[in-house]
């Protein structure tokens, strides 16, 4: 059971664990989770680490279909710029590898900004911690244990 899993059921939210054979040559992580679960991949969600101007870690959760939009996630976070994190900052702050990095159960807590589109849907898919797992719930729970707030960072 990852940190995920557990941070999850600790606290009781309505959620489902959906698995799929990770392939190792696969090129994108998000892909293959549209692709072998077949779901609409605009209910998935990819958990994307930036760093602000003074190296601070948030999180953004965008859909897999589209991408993190820089300025807006800056502008979500009261900051002036933000880039991606570093890929051993993102591992070691999270405690997740790539391409299995959650917005659960995280090592260190970090701000997160989910995209405005998760509240679209009953439900949506994020990484459960490990490449081929998803945990399926409701934006609004994942707010509620990351702390989250939503705006408009996709595009």
């Amino acid at each position: 059971m990852t940190p995920a899993v557990k941070q999850a059921k600790q606290n009781k939210i309505n959620y489902q664990l959906h698995q799929y054979q990770h392939d190792s040559n696969a090129n994108s992580f998000e892909q293959e989770a549209d692709d072998k679960l077949a779901i609409n991949a605009e209910q998935i969600f990819k958990t994307l680490v930036v760093a602000t101007e003074s190296q601070q870690l948030a999180v953004a959760i965008v859909p897999v279909s589209q991408q993190l939009n820089l300025k807006a996630m800056a502008k979500a976070l009261k900051v002036k710029k933000v880039q991606m994190a570093q890929a051993k900052r993102v591992e070691t702050s999270t405690g997740y590898v790539l391409g299995g990095v959650s917005p659960l159960g995280q090592k260190k807590r970090l701000t997160t900004i989910i995209d405005n589109s998760g509240q679209n849907f009953e439900s949506i898919y994020i990484s459960g911690g490990k490449r081929g797992l998803e945990i399926e719930l409701s934006a609004s729970d994942l707010a509620m244990l990351t702390k989250a707030s939503f705006a408009e960072i996709a595009l």
